[in-house]
Parts: structure tokens; C-alpha cells; sequence
């Protein structure tokens, strides 16, 4: 999948694969959701309102209330884009 067509997907979309890893990998979905707000600043009823607006990844992350500065150290691949 191209970068480009990543950012339009809509996050509503693919948060339920990260739901299923966490949990294949013995976590939870609070855990998740504390990631989540940690990496963007987003606070848990910001995040649901988001995955109810089915934002697009490119939007999430733009409007993020505060991107942790400790997210540049993130690395790995996401559906196949390297971060």
C-alpha cells in the first residue's frame, strides 16, 4: 500500500486489527487507548469522537492535540510503511 493511500484511510478502519494484535499479544484495549493518547495527545473521548467521525489517518495525526516528542524514536513497519 502507497503512503498516500494509507493517510486517506479512515483510522475507524484499521483500529479494530490493532484491537486484535494488542489482544493476540496478551494486552488490552485500555492499554491501547493509553498509546494512543500518549502519542497524540488526544484524550480518550477526542479519540472515540475521531473513530466515530472516521478520520483519516493524514487528519489524526495533523490535528493531534500534542504529538509526543518521544514518538520520533517509534520505528518498525505499518501495513507494510516503515516508521
Amino acid at each position: 500500500m502507497k503512503k498516500e493511500n494509507l493517510y486517506k484511510l479512515p483510522v475507524a478502519e484499521v483500529y479494530p486489527y490493532y484491537v486484535k494484535k494488542v489482544e493476540s499479544k496478551g494486552r488490552t484495549v485500555e492499554e491501547l487507548t493509553r498509546v494512543i493518547t500518549w502519542l497524540t495527545g488526544y484524550d480518550e473521548a477526542q479519540l472515540t469522537e475521531r473513530l466515530e467521525n472516521r478520520t483519516d489517518f493524514r487528519t489524526f495525526f495533523a490535528e493531534a492535540p500534542e504529538m509526543n516528542p518521544a514518538a520520533e524514536k517509534i520505528t518498525g513497519v505499518i501495513c507494510g510503511v516503515m516508521i
